[in-house]
């Protein structure tokens, strides 16, 4: 075989892609290269100064441990105003078995008592069973209060009633602002005046 062929053949065998040896760069690598500088630097200030290096470790571990505790303290939060439902977060524990009427009759009794915040969370879970009873929302536990104002069958007006009572219910339940008797008195009087604006099938 002519030498010519030869060298082709192996200039064509070696230029395929198994045989580049150059190892590629990754995206990331620049990320690969600073944890690799840091655990160096570690490594030596370990070797030239201990007790620093124990500071430092030490330290890391406690920032670690709080950020932990935090995130698990803004969890239980959602959880509660979320999955647990509004009044949880108010301090009251959501009843499921109740009816529209039977939210509405504890929302009057917990106003009664001077516990407004508590009231208006169960006043809007009664407007929700309600509205859920004339198939404007789709009622469910682990829907937030906001998210029945995008998706309920009502006209423009109830549409922004509905953003108003939202609003005013995280107002008070989940940023803690007091709620007077009078604040209760409007948000009851708002929810009954929505309902007229449930729009015909």
């Amino acid at each position: 075989m002519p030498a010519d062929s030869v060298r082709a053949a192996v200039r064509e065998v070696f230029a395929r892609r198994e045989y580049q040896w150059v190892e590629p760069r990754h995206p990331l690598q620049w990320l690969r290269d600073l944890w690799q500088r840091f655990v160096d630097a570690m490594n030596h200030l370990e070797t030239s100064n201990p007790v620093v290096a124990q500071i430092v470790f030490w330290t890391a571990v406690a920032v670690l441990v709080a950020i932990l505790v935090h995130f698990g303290f803004i969890a239980a939060r959602i959880y509660r105003a979320t999955v647990a439902g509004p009044a949880a977060a108010g301090g009251a524990p959501v009843q499921p078995s109740l009816d529209a009427g039977g939210h509405r009759s504890r929302a009057e009794a917990l106003a009664r008592e001077g516990r407004y915040t508590e009231a208006l969370a169960h006043r809007f879970l009664a407007l929700l069973l309600e509205l859920d009873r004339r198939d404007a929302v789709q009622f469910h536990a682990s829907r937030t209060p906001a998210e029945y104002v995008s998706d309920p069958r009502l006209d423009a007006t109830g549409r922004a009633s509905l953003a108003e009572l939202v609003a005013t219910l995280y107002r008070h339940v989940f940023a803690a602002v007091p709620c007077d008797a009078a604040q209760y008195r409007d948000f009851g009087s708002l929810a009954d005046r929505l309902l007229a604006h449930v729009a015909p099938r």
